[in-house]
């Protein structure tokens, strides 16, 4: 049926779109540490590269080739490793959080033990903030605490998944 086809395509870009941009901000908070960001949020592009539905994606840019003193930084081999070191260290940390099934990072965290922390939810809280504040995804929590969705209430206790990789 050409409706369910769509309607799954549909979700599973939205899936991989959500993804891309957990993973976006854990490079740009990395790289925000080693240079000057023009802006600190995920910026959204209308590139079909970026509309992958099975896979999340993401474009870095590191700097303005047209501003001479951010082409200046670009051309440094030791700005140059800072940044590969920041996108590397942002992409570490989502895939610790949300390794892909079947991949040695995932088996790799399988083997260790998760540590067990548990929160008791208090006024103002969002579940971003918390998955943000124990370095963990929305998503694993919700999975961990069998949530449907992203609402929470006061006093509620969550268990949160954290994990020795990464």
């Amino acid at each position: 049926d050409d409706v369910l086809a769509s309607v799954l395509i549909d979700l599973s870009q939205n899936a991989s779109l959500s993804a891309s941009l957990e993973v976006g901000d854990k490079v740009i908070r990395e790289m925000g540490k080693v240079a000057r960001l023009h802006r600190r949020t995920v910026q959204q592009a209308g590139l079909l590269v970026l509309k992958s539905p099975d896979m999340p994606s993401i474009l870095v840019e590191t700097a303005f080739i047209s501003n001479p003193a951010e082409e200046k930084k670009l051309r440094d081999a030791g700005h140059q490793g800072r940044l590969a070191n920041a996108i590397l260290a942002g992409l570490r940390k989502y895939f610790y959080t949300n390794p892909p099934p079947d991949t040695l990072i995932a088996a790799n965290l399988r083997q260790q033990p998760a540590r067990k922390v548990r929160h008791v939810i208090s006024r103002g809280d969002t579940l971003s903030e918390i998955a943000e504040r124990y370095n963990v995804s929305t998503a694993s929590i919700r999975a961990a605490n069998k949530l449907a969705n992203d609402r929470i209430r006061v006093g509620q206790t969550l268990n949160i998944p954290i994990f020795s990789g990464g």
